[in-house]
């Protein structure tokens, strides 16, 4: 029986033709293996760009080798299949940080640039392909190609944010960022609804690196997103902190439905906002900060057997505040609200690649279990609205966007297919680029 891939989301559940485990990034492409092939990482993304039902998945978690580290300098390079986690722990204890972190450390390097993720610090440093010195590709034919900001450019514009259709990413190297120990300075502010949002988080970001809210969207009326702004900044020089988070709890297995309802959301959402906060801040390790759900294994289970939709979404500065209030309106209105709604607002540091989401305005991302028809309704609205608003929906955490939604978000798809590889492919791509 062949064996299931799925994404974090759990949708869709796709066996393959073949898998084929990568271990040496000099080796060439299985020739004799069914095309296309599409590259798997951790299968921390959500939906299908990571997936197929047709050729050979290729693997790459074998490729998992540090192959270069300054401790001086704070330059990185290894093999894409290195975790975030794994570089994490190598380079904080000298003093060093990723420059961009998405809210999970199990990312590999190569989904971190295929995707070109982003995290709360877009603001001040922009995505992660800002940070990216060089990569190296190995192409279906054999070909291999070094490319950087200077050399091969089209090509580096082409794979950073790429989806992984450019080749296989088997090497990446990239500078990371200066920190004096682990901590984090982390304050939180509460707000009554989304105006009084645009005011706190814009004089938030003239201070603080790292900012990112949370959001009750099941609130409407006078509250409308209502929520928590979380802001952070790495701590200076400090003689002692709080000690490394304790070993996660697992969800210990597969809850036939989702307990997440009406009425358990609006009793989350009720309890969340009304927590304690902390103006001015407090000390604390960075991984509760960063990667609050890491601490949870398997909390995707929680959403049950049929699995979660996540929803992300960017709309242009001009556009945003109408855009998103009328998206969260939409959602309280069906409710089918989320209790993971995060507001973030881009900068307008200018991503590398020619597909990366991340551009300046706000993004918005919820997550909603899958009801099928209702959920799939829900989204087809919130599609409607971003694209009307000049938005985008991001790749990386889609499942089912139709092809006029991509490509009314992406504008340089078609040039940016003539740098796909003709022997890669995935689920993703066939739907949006038909």
């Amino acid at each position: 029986m062949k064996k299931v891939y799925e994404s974090w989301n759990r949708i869709p559940r796709i066996a393959p033709s073949c898998v084929h485990g990568i271990h040496d990034r000099y080796a060439a492409l299985p020739v004799d293996l069914p095309r296309p092939y599409t590259v798997y990482g951790n299968g921390r993304s959500y939906g299908d760009v990571c997936l197929t039902d047709t050729g050979t998945l290729l693997h790459t978690r074998g490729l998992d080798r540090f192959i270069q580290f300054d401790a001086t300098t704070g330059r990185l390079c290894c093999e894409a299949g290195v975790t975030l986690a794994d570089i994490l722990e190598l380079s904080v204890p000298h003093g060093w940080f990723l420059p961009v972190t998405p809210g999970t450390q199990h990312v590999t390097v190569g989904g971190a640039v295929a995707n070109d993720v982003h995290g709360k610090n877009h603001h001040v440093m922009g995505s992660f392909g800002n940070h990216v010195v060089e990569l190296e590709l190995t192409r279906s034919d054999g070909e291999r190609i070094v490319c950087s900001p200077q050399i091969n450019s089209a090509w580096f514009s082409s794979s950073i944010g790429g989806l992984g259709l450019t080749g296989l990413i088997c090497r990446v190297e990239f500078q990371l960022m200066r920190v004096h120990n682990p901590f984090m300075w982390v304050a939180s502010r509460r707000f009554r609804s989304l105006s009084e949002f645009w005011n706190l988080n814009a004089e938030a970001e003239q201070t603080w690196p790292y900012s990112v809210a949370w959001v009750d969207c099941t609130s409407s009326g006078d509250t409308l997103g209502r929520g928590i702004l979380l802001t952070g900044r790495h701590a200076g020089l400090v003689s002692d902190g709080p000690r490394t988070p304790s070993k996660r709890r697992s969800i210990p297995f597969e809850l036939p439905g989702s307990p997440l309802n009406r009425t358990t959301l609006r009793i989350f959402n009720a309890l969340y906002y009304r927590q304690p906060t902390r103006p001015a801040g407090q000390l604390m390790h960075y991984m509760p900060y960063f990667y609050p759900l890491d601490a949870i294994g398997k909390w995707n289970r929680m959403y049950g057997k049929r699995g979660f939709y996540q929803y992300q979404c960017v709309v242009p500065p001009e556009a945003a505040p109408h855009a998103t209030e009328a998206l969260l309106t939409t959602v309280a209105r069906r409710g089918q609200g989320s209790f993971l709604a995060v507001l973030k607002t881009f900068g307008p540091v200018q991503s590398m690649g020619m597909l990366s989401f991340p551009r300046p305005g706000l993004t918005l991302a919820l997550d909603f279990p899958n009801r099928g028809n209702s959920t799939l309704a829900l989204l087809a609205e919130l599609d409607s609205i971003v694209k009307d608003a000049g938005g985008a929906i991001y790749p990386a955490k889609d499942a089912r966007m139709p092809a006029s939604v991509f490509k009314a978000g992406f504008p340089r798809w078609e040039e940016f297919s003539q740098f796909v590889d003709p022997g890669f492919s995935s689920s993703f791509w066939r739907r949006v680029s038909s």
